[in-house]
């Protein structure tokens, strides 16, 4: 095949078959617990984070993004906890200020356009020494999903019986919302802003309307993520289009195929 010539596209591949299991199994939690718009929060606050890094004079944002995000995350689980706010009106608020704070801090001196770069995203652009990094990141969310899948599924479930068992719901939903925040932060860079909710949303969105059980539906997801990765990472070569777009709208078609199926176990059950 052509494309497996060129180092840029196999290290492309190699991230497609790192980051999509990855957005697969987390994006499954994210919509069983109806935080698609906190996923969606996580990458708006990418520009304060960024912000942060060029006023203290970082090499790379990185690091000032992954604390405000997880500073962001953690606030969201304290306030919704303390407040008993909706959840939709606390990430409507957080994602508002976070976006506006990064956007006046970075167009000080015309400044925005140098990182506008972050809403498109490259995964064309990821190196080894990235893919390594991807790799460890990986590593860490299996080992949370081994270790720690039961607790936050039955927090996610009935957050009062999980108490009963002896679960700390809130700890347990912290842990969760900073490692989706460490994910979406180191992947930001690659997939973009405007996107990287979607590679959340949709594979387990697609993966729900097909599932039977939550075994089915974790597979499912890191499965139709996979396909759509894969066959959206080629088809960009081809086209000549943005990657992380094109894999998004192969996620989409994933999606919209489901959707028989789904309304064919409505009407049967």
């Amino acid at each position: 095949m052509e494309w497996t010539q060129y180092l840029f596209m196999r290290n492309a591949f190699l991230a497609i078959l790192l980051v999509t299991p990855i957005f697969a199994l987390l994006g499954t939690m994210v919509v069983n617990n109806r935080m698609a718009f906190f996923s969606d929060s996580l990458g708006h606050s990418a520009f304060t984070g960024i912000a942060l890094g060029v006023v203290m004079g970082l090499r790379d944002p990185l690091i000032s993004m992954i604390a405000f995000a997880g500073l962001i995350g953690i606030s969201f689980c304290i306030i919704k906890k303390l407040t008993r706010f909706p959840a939709d009106t606390i990430i409507g608020v957080f994602s508002a200020t976070s976006i506006a704070l990064g956007v006046v801090i970075l167009s000080r001196g015309g400044g925005f356009s140098k990182y506008s770069g972050f809403l498109i995203g490259d995964i064309l652009s990821i190196t080894s020494l990235e893919i390594v990094t991807l790799s460890l990141v990986f590593v860490l969310v299996l080992l949370y999903w081994f270790f720690f899948f039961n607790n936050l599924f039955l927090v996610n479930i009935n957050s009062v019986l999980a108490k009963s068992r002896g679960i700390k719901v809130l700890l347990t939903e912290i842990i969760f919302v900073v490692l989706l925040a460490i994910i979406v932060m180191v992947s930001i860079q690659w997939i973009g802003i405007l996107v990287i909710n979607a590679l959340l949303i949709l594979p387990a969105a697609a993966a729900r309307n097909l599932a039977l059980n939550m075994h089915s539906y974790n597979l499912l997801a890191v499965v139709i993520s996979l396909l759509a990765g894969i066959i959206g990472l080629i088809l960009s070569y081809y086209w000549g289009t943005a990657a992380g777009a094109t894999i998004v709208l192969c996620n989409t078609v994933f999606f919209l195929v489901s959707i028989p199926t789904r309304v064919r176990l409505r009407q049967t059950a």
